[in-house]
């Protein structure tokens, strides 16, 4: 029976999948940390990615790489790194965001790319660049991706012979979804002239070789690896609690969104990847468990012993600044402090007010046409029990948690699979039977959360 490795290069770490191609049953895995920041030299991904990968790689017949989207990896023309790589959630290039949203109106930038632009993009790190380390700029010559970046590795080629796919390069803010085609008008408008930049490759594509022989397939961003790794269908929608949270599903029509709520991504199999992304998620638990001082298990517990609106403590939860909405230098806002909270109330406004920044990304889904018939919980805050059993009272519709699994690691062993087979379509695998959490809408949620973060509008985008 045939190996693939699937590779999850995610902000934080690396993980690596060895998957039967036939089946989907993984037969090992591996994990190597990254450096935190919002900055990181890729020379450090790749070096995890050999540490996660050792004695695994060596098996696969086949390889993907899945990555943290929107990165700005900078190369000269000896295809040297010119600086540490700028990651998605690298917030600096939000005065460039502005100034080019100005330059040609919101509704040019959807029209074009799909996209509004906001600090995570690519090509508002071009335009930071070029503004800030001119030196730097001059000798860029050419820029991709994360994933990208590892796939020319992983393949000993040169950026001349890089590779990109349609996931990825729909969030750089110079490529289209729609028309399937770089926009280079937009690329010269943010940095000043041209780059080279990748080749966009076909989904299941083989685009070159590792040095072993083993087949390389184009990659993915890591929620079109997900998306593929879970098999959406129509009507599933997606809630990703990880670093980030992101809301997304998978259409036939790309999306457009003026408001710029949603981002009009592509997935990794020719079809959409309408999808709104939030910076705020776990670490938002994480922060209050740690000023609470108790641990995972405790923390549910607090907060499952309050009510549902935590006795109306509200947290508007813009702890690292905020992408959706475009709030980049918010902090978090705690509303209806009064003597007769408790600790278990400020737990529960904790996950209530991080769910209440994913619904309002089901809220900008609907209106792009995509309706969840079923809403998907994954990610590493979906373990908590007390997420769980709040989210269908926050989201007003039912939840359903997959098996926990890596999900992008598994969505790129997947595309490794479809390009060893050679087949028109990727295989199906059954990921497992998964937990189901019901109940209805509950009012007092939703309507504090949306008072609160209607009334920081006008002053929340500004420490």
């Amino acid at each position: 029976m045939s190996l693939v490795a699937g590779v999850d290069s995610s902000t934080q770490s690396t993980k690596v999948v060895l998957v039967h191609a036939e089946t989907g049953e993984i037969v090992d895995s591996g994990r190597a940390s990254h450096p935190e920041g919002t900055e990181c030299p890729p020379e450090a991904w790749w070096e995890a990615l050999q540490e996660a990968g050792k004695g695994l790689l060596e098996q696969a017949e086949a390889v993907s790489v899945s990555g943290q989207q929107h990165g700005m990896v900078a190369l000269d023309e000896h295809d040297e790194v010119v600086r540490d790589a700028l990651l998605w959630n690298d917030t600096r290039s939000a005065p460039q965001a502005e100034r080019l949203t100005a330059e040609s109106g919101a509704d040019a930038w959807a029209a074009d790319t799909g996209l509004v632009l906001a600090a995570s993009f690519t090509v508002t790190k071009l335009a930071w660049l070029a503004e800030h380390e001119p030196e730097n700029a001059a000798k860029t010559v050419s820029v991709m991706l994360p994933h990208d970046w590892l796939t020319m590795k992983l393949r000993g080629a040169t950026a001349s012979e890089a590779t990109t796919d349609r996931s990825d390069a729909s969030g750089t803010g110079y490529w289209s979804a729609a028309t399937g085609e770089y926009v280079p008008d937009r690329l010269v408008q943010a940095f000043g002239r041209r780059l080279a930049l990748p080749r966009v490759a076909a989904p299941n594509e083989i685009v070159g070789r590792t040095p072993r022989g083993a087949m390389v397939a184009p990659g993915t961003g890591d929620n079109a690896g997900a998306a593929l790794g879970l098999g959406l269908g129509p009507g599933d929608v997606v809630v990703s609690l990880g670093t980030s949270g992101t809301v997304f599903g998978v259409s036939d029509v790309p999306a457009a969104d003026p408001t710029g709520l949603v981002a009009g991504f592509a997935d990794a199999t020719g079809r959409y990847l309408p999808l709104v992304c939030t910076l705020n998620a776990a670490r938002v638990l994480d922060t209050l468990r740690g000023l609470l001082g108790v641990d995972h298990a405790e923390f549910d517990a607090l907060a499952l012993a309050a009510a549902p609106g935590a006795g109306g403590l509200t947290l508007l939860p813009y702890l690292d600044g905020e992408r959706t909405p475009n709030r980049p230098n918010a902090t978090g806002v705690l509303s209806g402090l009064t003597t007769g909270a408790t600790r278990a109330d400020l737990a529960r406004a904790a996950v209530e007010g991080m769910l209440s920044a994913q619904a309002d990304g089901l809220a900008a889904l609907a209106a792009q046409g995509l309706d969840a018939a079923r809403v998907l919980l994954i990610g590493g805050a979906a373990a908590s029990e007390a997420v769980r059993r709040t989210a269908p009272g926050v989201f007003g519709v039912d939840v359903e948690v997959p098996p926990a699994a890596e999900y992008v690691a598994l969505g790129a062993a997947k595309q490794a699979a479809w390009a060893l087979s050679g087949r028109d379509t990727p295989p199906q695998w059954n990921v497992g039977e998964p937990a189901r959490y019901h109940g209805s809408a509950v009012a007092a949620v939703s309507e504090q959360y949306s008072t609160l973060r209607d009334e920081t509008a006008p002053w929340a985008s500004h420490r």
